[in-house]
């Protein structure tokens, strides 16, 4: 179990301002994703009104998904705070996803801080000092309660080659469209580097899929391995699988076959899609102890407090490297295990377990 000091922001640099007069929050949940808002909703519930803070946007999460995306799920396993989800087809999309949180969070009036990160809390005195960062600067405030539910998707699992940061190369997939008549290359071989190898071509991109892999994973979407495999088949859509990449250049992605031969791959395009993982970073920040290899958290499993007192996690972050453990539909019970009273946990814990994703999503 890694029991990390605090780092940055320590108790010392705040002596000059006493906590009675920082602004004072009853609880601050970090994370305005759909797990935060469904804290901030259960928090309300139950008599604290919580101030939400976030990095990005509103649901920045889903902001950054691929334009037009259809979610895997039914919208009845995204819904929070019991506010029914509308879509027009069977699955939600992307922007109906987006359309749906902000309403909710515009409905239950909650208070949500966007662009406002969390750079360092230190504890005392039974409260939470914050140090934020704004667009207008540094700020301070103090609070009873912080909640983390930061999710993974800001942190991207680095290839670590030279050229990984030019400005043509992306951890993220956008939209297909603006790749149309490119030499693409997509890094990875799971289900979004499988699907966007797939939309690429189909938007007219010449596209290679590289895979440290020698086989795409079973967990690739039943109705994505046939399609893409055919694709391959028919030359419509390049493998390389078993390879490595050893850099990227403004013009090409240099890898490693599987035969130990060298190839040189033209890219005008690089869509790095090698998955996200935990911000154990912010764990030591906050001093909070977690385990040095699969990055879990150290809590209370009935009520998500931290080995830091006052401080607690939500969704995918207990999960630690695991991330797909927990996702929305079992996460967003997590606020009642937070704010709620013994029965509301238990209903909670009981909502988890009910939940179960298909094989392969």
């Amino acid at each position: 179990m890694v029991r990390p000091r605090p780092v940055g922001h320590t108790a010392a640099t705040l002596d000059s301002h006493a906590v009675s007069t920082l602004p004072h929050e009853a609880a601050v949940i970090v994370g305005a994703g759909p797990i935060g808002l469904a804290c901030a909703i259960s928090a309300r519930r139950h008599g604290v009104d919580p101030l939400v803070i976030d990095a990005g946007a509103i649901a920045e999460s889903i902001v950054r998904y691929p334009v037009g995306m259809v979610f895997f799920t039914t919208p009845e396993r995204l819904e929070i705070g019991e506010h029914p989800l509308v879509s027009a087809g069977g699955k939600p999309t992307r922007e109906e996803a987006l359309k749906y949180y902000r309403g909710v969070a515009r409905t239950e009036r909650l208070r949500v801080r966007t662009y406002t990160r969390l750079v360092g809390a230190t504890r005392r005195d039974g409260r939470s000092e914050l140090e934020l960062g704004t667009r207008l600067g540094p700020a301070r405030l103090s609070t009873d309660r912080v909640v983390l539910a930061t999710g993974y998707f800001d942190h991207p699992n680095r290839l670590e080659v030279p050229g990984e940061d030019l400005p043509h190369v992306s951890h993220y997939f956008d939209e297909a469209h603006r790749s149309f008549g490119l030499d693409v290359v997509v890094i990875g071989g799971k289900n979004s580097a499988v699907e966007a190898a797939l939309q690429l071509f189909r938007a007219g991109a010449r596209v290679t899929l590289v895979y440290r892999g020698t086989q795409l994973p079973a967990s690739v979407k039943y109705w994505l391995k046939p399609d893409f495999e055919n694709r391959v088949k028919a030359g419509e859509i390049a493998a390389r699988l078993g390879a490595t990449v050893e850099r990227i250049t403004a013009t090409a992605v240099a890898i490693r076959r599987s035969d130990g031969q060298p190839e040189t791959i033209a890219a005008d395009r690089v869509y790095a899609l090698t998955g996200f993982h935990a911000d154990t970073e912010l764990f030591r920040r906050l001093a909070i102890a977690f385990d040095g290899v699969t990055a879990r958290p150290q809590i209370d499993p009935q009520s998500l407090e931290t080995s830091v007192p006052g401080i607690y996690v939500a969704g995918s972050v207990i999960a630690g490297n695991k991330i797909s453990e927990i996702f929305i539909e079992n996460g967003r019970f997590d606020g009642e295990k937070i704010f709620g009273d013994p029965a509301a946990r238990l209903a909670a814990q009981a909502g988890y377990e009910a939940i179960h994703r298909p094989a392969g999503e």
